[in-house]
This record gives C-alpha cells, structure tokens and sequence, in this order.
C-alpha cells in the first residue's frame, strides 16, 4: 500500500511565526483598540488582564477533551466579565477578532521551502493541513494571501471542528473526508506531542521537522526525522520505498 495523501501542520511547519511566537501583545493591543473605539470603556492594563484569566478558564474547562473554542467565545466571555453583554455572533466580537488575526498576520511568513515542496507534491498526493488555531478564518486568509489554497485537498483547523491535535477525532475525520486510509497518510509536523504522537495514535506514518529541542520521555518515534521542509520529498520518497519492500514479503 503506497502514501496516497500527505497532511501537514500549520504554523512552524509550512509557515513561521516571527519574533520568538511574540505576536500575543501586539495583537491583543490592535483588539483592544477597536473595542476600545466602538464603546468598551476600560484600560488596556484591564482588558489584558481580564482575557489572559477567561482565556485561561476556559481552556481548564475544554482542556481534558481536547476541545478548541473560536477564539469568539473567548472575546464574548471577556467582555462579559468586563460588563458588556456580547454574544458571540455579535459584529463587535467577529470584527474585533478580525483586528486580533490582522495583526497576528504580520507576524507569519512563508517556511523558504513550502512552496517549492507544495508544488513538488501536487498532483502526486492529496495535500491538506490539520491546524490548531483558534480563528479557523485566519488559516484561511493566510493560504489564501500567500498563494496555497489551491494547492490543498483540505483544511481543517482546531477550532472550526471544536477539536484539536492530538484528539483522534481530528485526524480520522480529516481522513474520512479525503477518503484516504491511515495507513496510506504521512503527517508531518514540528511538535512531538500533538503532531507526531497523535498522528502515528491513528495509524498514520509520521514526520518530524525538528525546529527546536523537544524534551521526551523517549515514546514518541517519528519514522522520519528531517531538519529542513526541503527534506521531506527525499524522506516520502524513502518511506515509500520501504513500505513498498514490507509488501513483497
């Protein structure tokens, strides 16, 4: 059984995030602006601290099901805490979390060897990502302003299926929808836990990018390990070589 389809991670792994991940503080200040412009009438000192303690609580609450709430909910419930009674669908919430992913946009750049590796693989798999990402839009907005989207089969991002790596539930039914096996999928991506462990927990074949030192306890076995996203057509290339030699015998 050859490697039909090939999924990947989002961020450190096919794009970057600048400035050592530090884009939370910029972002939330361009959030606060706009609140603080339509009518939300506190300091900023407040509004951070307020949504560091909701985002937190919530993510106490969803954490032991790997949920993943829009990054909606977690606006609405600050506000609310704040005293100001927004629902989640509300204009002032989507548009202020749309302030949140403008900002957190020019953080992120191209990996220098996505798009050559993306279009090396098309048309000889299918191609998708499995992001965890609390605004599902972003993900969408950032393929689509660099030129991907049309690249990928699919695109799944954590909290557009309230899931996130590694439940299971997010790989299989990624899996089901392409209409691909495990067995014939490679995941590839840059954390040991989420990525790799819950890819190879499904039965997917998983590659590492290894963009830090990850500490481990040693159970979490990529079958391949590169270094550079330039390295990935030569290690699917041998993984399939192998996979091929276990078939003959």
């Amino acid at each position: 059984m050859q490697i039909k389809a090939v999924l990947f991670d989002m961020f450190d792994t096919l794009m970057m995030i600048r400035k050592n991940n530090d884009f939370s503080s910029p972002s939330l200040m361009r959030t606060y602006r706009f609140l603080n412009k339509n009518g939300v009438d506190v300091s900023f000192d407040t509004f951070e601290k307020t949504y560091v303690k909701t985002r937190d609580d919530l993510y106490a609450k969803v954490d032991a099901n790997l949920e993943e709430p829009h990054f909606n909910v977690r606006l609405s419930l600050t506000l609310k805490s704040l005293g100001y009674n927004y629902v989640v669908s509300s204009s002032m919430v989507t548009e202020a979390t749309a302030e949140f992913c403008k900002e957190f946009m020019t953080f992120v750049y191209l990996d220098e060897n996505t798009e050559t590796v993306l279009h090396a693989l098309y048309g000889k798999y299918k191609l998708g990502i499995i992001s965890n990402f609390a605004i599902p839009e972003c993900v969408d907005e950032l393929l689509k302003t660099h030129g991907l989207t049309e690249l990928l089969d699919i695109i799944v991002v954590s909290a557009a299926v309230n899931k996130r790596k590694p439940s299971p539930e997010i790989f299989k039914n990624t899996l089901k929808t392409l209409g691909v096996s495990a067995k014939e999928t490679v995941f590839v991506g840059d954390t040991l836990d989420a990525d790799i462990d819950g890819a190879k927990r499904v039965g997917m074949k998983a590659v590492y990018i290894q963009r830090r030192i990850e500490n481990t306890d040693g159970h979490v076995k990529p079958d391949k390990i590169i270094k550079s996203l330039g390295e990935l057509p030569a290690a699917l290339k041998e993984l399939n070589n192998s996979i091929l030699k276990r078939n003959l015998f």
